[in-house]
């Protein structure tokens, strides 16, 4: 079978750290691109993306790709596209349509065009509450059709059904784990963990747990898809065995009961440990330096800005004092907090956005 091309959508800024970690899961023909990142492979590739990848956002599989100018060459060349090899017949289909910078450009009009050709060539219903979704861009007038195989976007793995305030997404924490070095061979403590999700994120990775392992995915829904393959492929496993403990602390109660139970959903109860504290009365977890990681809020996600430079100051008085051999990762939207921690940071990250909030990593090297 000719390989299918896939492109795998990552946090724009964070192309770089998605491609890195599919190439170490042994993938083939990875390349950066603006969005994501493209690679080749068959549908076991597809599945495998889907159930190992922590860092992406979603997996699409490129259908075809073709020039057009105007609605008529659309209707034409659309029916062209080989609908069978991806859709089925009884499984309904959504289809979204982006327009740019073409000839082409009602959004609406395209997809319109693209869901006939679906249903009058391969039979399969429209329906805007389909779980399967087919992607059309339209852009310097060449088409791009797509179908999403992920369904839900990936961070929700299934576990994090207790959240607190602004939670991070699963997917961005693990990148951010990633950026600061971490791969799962040392401890690591989040002193605002909020809803746990770092400290979930670097348990699961050393643990060899699959991010995908707890919930279905779009392409169960698709043609050929071969059930007891992908039961097999969900079951094969050679978790690693790990001394490592992760922790984490919150100053709110009801913070660290989410995080506790979401660790509990995620079968790694055992290997994480939350408490209630302050900042200012954090202390070392017993055993080696790791790495300290924390989200803490910035004025424009939570809480007033001049309010936090005490927070921050506070929180950098504790690392500085007492986690000597410890690194620190520290995101937040503003330089100004980040200096009030008066930590050595080196150079920022490039800007990531979470919820419409532009945020940064800051990192240290090993506190002396």
């Amino acid at each position: 079978m000719t390989p299918l091309e896939l492109f795998v959508a990552a946090p724009p800024g964070l192309e770089g750290e998605v491609a890195r970690e599919i190439s170490e899961a042994g993938f083939s023909g990875v390349e950066i691109t603006g969005g994501g990142v493209m690679l080749r492979g068959g549908w076991h590739d597809v599945w495998r993306a889907n159930l190992e990848l922590r860092c992406a956002s979603r997996v699409l599989v490129r259908i075809g790709a073709f020039r057009v100018v105007h609605l008529a060459q659309l209707d034409k060349l659309a029916r062209k596209l080989p609908w069978s090899d991806f859709l089925r017949a009884d499984v309904p289909v959504k289809v979204d349509a982006v327009c740019r910078r073409s000839k082409l450009y009602h959004a609406g009009a395209v997809a319109q065009r693209i869901e006939t050709a679906i249903h009058e060539e391969r039979g399969a219903h429209i329906s805007s509450e389909a779980s399967v979704r087919v992607f059309v861009r339209v852009e310097n007038n060449l088409c791009t059709v797509s179908v999403d195989t992920s369904g839900e976007l990936l961070h929700k793995r299934g576990f994090k059904e207790s959240v607190a305030k602004a939670p991070m997404r699963e997917t961005l924490a693990a990148l951010f784990l990633r950026a600061c070095g971490y791969r799962a061979t040392e401890p690591v403590f989040d002193p605002m963990c909020g809803s746990g999700t770092f400290i979930i994120e670097a348990a699961e990775m050393a643990a060899g747990l699959k991010p995908g392992r707890a919930r279905s995915f779009a392409f169960e829904q698709l043609a050929g898809f071969d059930s007891e393959a992908w039961l097999a492929m969900k079951a094969a496993s050679d978790l690693p065995h790990t001394a490592l403990r992760f922790s984490g602390s919150d100053r709110d109660a009801g913070a660290i009961r989410a995080s506790t139970a979401n660790g509990q959903r995620a079968g790694v109860a055992e290997r994480v440990s939350f408490s209630i504290g302050d900042v200012e009365d954090i202390q070392p977890p017993e055993g080696p330096p790791g790495l300290v990681i924390a989200n803490p809020p910035y004025g424009a996600r939570i809480g007033n800005l001049k309010a936090l430079y005490g927070v921050y100051h506070a929180l950098g008085q504790s690392l500085r004092e007492r986690f000597s051999g410890w690194r620190v990762g520290l995101i937040t939207s503003e330089d100004k907090l980040a200096r009030a921690t008066r930590l050595p940071f080196d150079r920022p990250g490039r800007p990531v956005d979470h919820g419409g909030i532009k945020i940064r990593l800051y990192q240290t090297k090993p506190l002396s």
